[in-house]
């Protein structure tokens, strides 16, 4: 036995963070509310096991309902997690003693819900301790890498079933963080990392550098704005987007503002909009940290722009998602066919009230971190018909590896080892 209430601190931490996306909260800001009070030891914990019961969770239920007969969907969901990150630790992290899981997971069931939950905690983690690791893999890739079974099909019939098999181990495989430089150039940052004895490589595409830490507020630089953190796809749509030096730029879903931060590096005046509060508290206080004064926050409705005609307009708009499960794993239990249709339908509108804020001979870019064509190359082809002042115009130079036929950005996660995304830059006729 371990010693009562040892250990479970970010168990209690994990499963909060589990509660919370079950109530509709996304991951990153459940983690970022229940774990800043604790010491980093125990916050990489937390974070390991909600990210894990998220990743596995088919997986972790189908060993657990053989375990339960009167059926998995028929527990107190607050066990019913409790369980998960039992079994999660029992059978995917070899660092922690089955005792100890075991035992402050039948602790947690006893504080949701009293001695009987606890006994019955007990009962069916020592049972599948006692079965082991092993598990005959199912043939079906939803069920085996926990994804919804309608989206993989989907996968399925676009990619073939290798390259999703692929994809689907990239989502449930932790990804590494990457820096975009900001206030510091490359040189400078390389130089400043590898001083404090931090391993710097460079990312996928050249798209920023990749190191090997969790906490980048404790990367030296980060107070001074040297940096920010970007995925490369993300950091190629602003390359891809190629908007000149010295022009007027309305970024119309900024937040968290590394777009943002990227297009006025290169001399350009961005009015950096969002339309959540607390969306744009978190891009001002990066603007802040790291931008250069050439950026202008404002709360605004994407679909209401408060602008007149500029020179460019970057639509990034919201979407799916599909393209970033690896870094948001509590997503893939969020979308669904309705959803996708729902933001098809919110992106045509965006799109429309966007465009005649383009001046003649002006930029439109368009972007989204999904996979799915409704929310990419369709839905520009039908913006395209609607507005024929409008036509694809793709940057000279950009690694063509990179582009769709029809000259659009398209990363995929499973080919070029970085979250998915799209863009597509349109030039309106002067």
């Amino acid at each position: 036995m371990v010693a009562k209430g040892e250990g479970l601190a970010p168990r209690r931490a994990a499963l909060e963070v589990l509660r919370d996306v079950g109530r509709g909260r996304p991951l990153d800001a459940a983690l970022a509310e229940t774990l800043r009070t604790l010491p980093d030891p125990d916050r990489r914990l937390a974070h390991e096991l909600a990210a894990g019961v998220l990743r596995g969770r088919s997986g972790l239920d189908r060993r657990l309902a053989q375990l339960v007969p009167r059926g998995l969907a028929r527990v107190d969901p607050a066990v019913r997690d409790v369980l998960r990150l039992g079994a999660f630790q029992l059978t995917a992290l070899d660092r922690v003693p089955p005792h100890a899981a075991v035992d402050t997971s039948v602790e947690l069931a006893r504080e949701a819900g009293g001695p009987r939950a606890a006994g019955f905690v007990n009962a069916v983690l020592r049972r599948l301790g006692s079965a082991g690791r092993t598990m005959v893999p199912t043939a079906d890739l939803a069920e085996r890498y926990s994804h919804p079974a309608w989206l993989v099909r989907r996968w399925e019939r676009r990619f073939g079933r290798e390259q999703t098999e692929r994809l689907l181990q990239w989502n449930n495989a932790r990804p590494r963080l990457v820096l975009q430089p900001a206030r510091a150039t490359p040189d400078e940052l390389i130089a400043l990392l590898r001083a404090a004895g931090v391993t710097v490589d460079p990312a996928p595409a050249g798209a920023g550098l990749t190191v090997a830490t969790s906490r980048p507020d404790r990367l030296p630089g980060y107070a001074a704005g040297a940096f920010v953190v970007q995925d490369p796809a993300q950091s190629l749509v602003t390359r891809y987007a190629a908007i000149p030096a010295g022009t007027t730029v309305y970024d119309a879903c900024a937040a968290p503002g590394g777009k943002t931060i990227g297009i006025a590096r290169s001399g350009s005046r961005v009015i950096s909009a969002d339309v959540h509060p607390t969306r744009l508290r978190r891009l001002r206080e990066n603007l802040v940290r790291a931008g250069t004064g050439r950026e202008l926050p404002l709360v605004a409705d994407a679909e209401h722009p408060p602008v007149r005609q500029v020179d460019a307009v970057l639509l990034d708009a919201p979407c799916l998602g599909t393209g970033t499960f690896a870094r948001h794993p509590d997503a893939r239990w969020r979308v669904t066919p309705a959803a996708l249709a729902t933001l098809a339908g919110r992106q045509a509108a965006l799109l429309d009230a966007v465009a005649d804020r383009v001046r003649p001979g002006g930029l439109l870019v368009y972007a989204t971190c999904s996979l799915e064509p409704e929310e990419n190359a369709e839905q520009v082809n039908r913006f395209l018909e609607r507005h024929p002042g409008f036509e694809r115009e793709p940057p000279a130079g950009f690694p063509a590896s990179l582009l769709t036929e029809s000259g659009d950005l398209m990363t995929l996660p499973q080919r070029d080892a970085m979250d998915g995304a799209y863009a597509a830059r349109l030039r309106r006729r002067p």
